[in-house]
């Protein structure tokens, strides 16, 4: 059974940093596309930073804050958060593709998803 296991939930002040962390277990994702979303108080679930093999892309809110990078030895996606704002405040989920390294950016072109941690960003 695929399993992704986010950590690293936290409360923050603005302009600080926190680095969140998604482990996969139950199969490898080395040559998969993996991804960061997340979503606030009702609002939908929008991208936020996508990893291929090397490549990467960003949601423009995030970009030059925020840096996702992997550890295919552990099967472990991370995100890299600095300089947060208060609108960064969200559940943030972990995604994977099951086939390809294409870099996508919507919620339908990812089959696997984490349950969810908690990112708060106080003023």
């Amino acid at each position: 059974q695929v399993q992704l296991e986010e950590s690293g939930e936290g409360l923050v002040q603005a302009g600080g940093s926190l680095r969140l962390s998604c482990a996969a277990s139950g199969r490898a994702f080395n040559n998969n596309a993996m991804a960061w979303f997340r979503q606030a108080p009702g609002k939908e679930r929008e991208f936020v930073a996508v990893i291929g093999l090397i490549r990467t892309y960003y949601a423009d809110s995030v970009k030059g804050r925020f840096t996702i990078s992997r550890d295919n030895a552990k099967n472990t996606v991370y995100l890299r958060m600095n300089s947060l704002k208060t609108e960064d405040t969200a559940i943030y989920y972990c995604a994977a593709a099951a086939v390809g390294l294409s870099l996508r950016t919507t919620t339908e072109e990812y089959d696997y998803w984490g349950q969810g941690t908690q990112v708060t960003v106080s003023s």
